[in-house]
């Protein structure tokens, strides 16, 4: 008996180690504001930890209250190995009253806050004070529509601070392709979730609907996302950047977005355009290119080397060499990658040279 005691603790050990070695495993980027839930910087975060803040402590009183009394009952009522068959009880009406009238108070006091929390944050803030924001998930980056401005953007987002930014997250999204058709990607029609722990909570992205959220940041700083639904071999690649500014960076920043790229002068760039309409057009959109035919396949890369990642907000912008790799063979780079490699039997390396001078011209 005591033998098989030991052998339980031990595997018992072991198994929490291997736990809390996976656990620091985890990794994230560090930005002024990583992810984290306990931390809220705007007012649809608090009101979500004010209600945490609630249920939490309720939560643990009832994990310990069960717990508890299992821990009681197994060790009190255990097998002493006597062969004596213990008292049978056959109920006790008064305490199977108790324990349904307790949880039914507890669950009442809990879903009270909750359901007005619910109801509060599902409240669309007025048209005339909000920014609005279309939201594709893709396999497996983030497409963002500024609805009212009239341009998109990939995997950063940026916003104005004290401002509510009101999110559509598309689940039945449709383009427009180069002969008028409408095309539906397949990529779009998996699960995602929406997640900047410290603006707001988490929203579905669900195939064939639409969903509504509200994020808004107190603070200026970049605030870390990531999808929060498994979506495929890349789903922890799948990361959300959102830059919180003043209202004048943000209208600059809108003004600047808002134009169309400029052909670079002749040169090596120059000649980067050209190997860019002649591969990746079909995939990528560039406001201002002359063979730009609006494709959504690939994010919009109009203003790429205005964005501080690229790849789902994974890689650096200014590593030449990560965009190098990454053109060369993205599957190799990011796991479940839907774009095709592009081998030196197709772009040679003086003309992957000109393309990535091309895209940094794209400010």
């Amino acid at each position: 008996m005591a033998g098989h005691r030991k052998a339980i603790l031990a595997r018992t050990v072991v198994i929490g180690a291997l736990a809390l070695g996976l656990a620091a495993c985890g990794r994230t980027e560090m930005s002024e504001y990583p992810l984290d839930a306990l931390s809220p910087n705007g007012p649809i975060a608090e009101e979500l930890d004010r209600l945490w803040q609630i249920v939490f402590p309720i939560a643990v009183g009832v994990f310990v209250l069960v717990e508890g009394l299992i821990l009681i009952a197994v060790l009190k009522f255990r097998d002493r190995g006597d062969g004596d068959l213990p008292h049978q009880v056959e109920g006790n009406t008064r305490l199977e009253i108790l324990w349904t009238i307790i949880p039914a108070v507890i669950l009442a006091g809990i879903a009270v806050p909750t359901v007005g929390t619910i109801f509060e944050l599902s409240e669309a803030p007025a048209k005339e004070e909000r920014v609005e924001v279309e939201v594709v998930g893709k396999q497996f980056f983030w497409q963002f529509e500024y609805v009212n401005e009239g341009f998109f953007t990939a995997n950063e987002m940026v916003v104005p601070t004290d401002t509510p930014v009101y999110l559509h997250l598309e689940g039945d999204p449709v383009y427009k392709g180069p002969d008028g058709r409408e095309i539906q990607e397949a990529s779009d029609l998996v699960l995602h979730s929406f997640w900047v722990p410290r603006l707001a909570g988490k929203t579905d992205f669900v195939p064939g609907a639409d969903r509504y959220m509200t994020l808004e940041a107190s603070q200026e700083g970049t605030y870390l996302g990531n999808c929060a639904e498994f979506c495929g071999l890349s789903h922890a690649n799948m990361r959300i950047r959102v830059r919180a500014v003043s209202q004048q960076e943000y209208e600059e920043w809108v003004a600047q977005q808002a134009k169309p790229a400029a052909s670079p002068p002749e040169g090596p760039a120059a000649r980067g355009e050209e190997i860019f309409g002649a591969n990746c057009v079909t995939c990528h959109a560039v406001k201002g290119h002359p063979d730009n035919v609006g494709q959504r396949t690939g994010p919009d890369l109009t203003h790429f080397n205005s964005r501080t990642r690229f790849a789902g907000a994974i890689f650096d912008v200014d590593d030449t060499q990560q965009l190098r790799a990454w053109i060369r063979n993205p599957p190799a780079e990011k796991p479940g990658a839907q774009m095709p490699p592009f081998g030196p039997d197709q772009i040679s390396e003086g003309e992957l040279d000109a393309l990535i001078q091309y895209l940094h011209t794209l400010d």
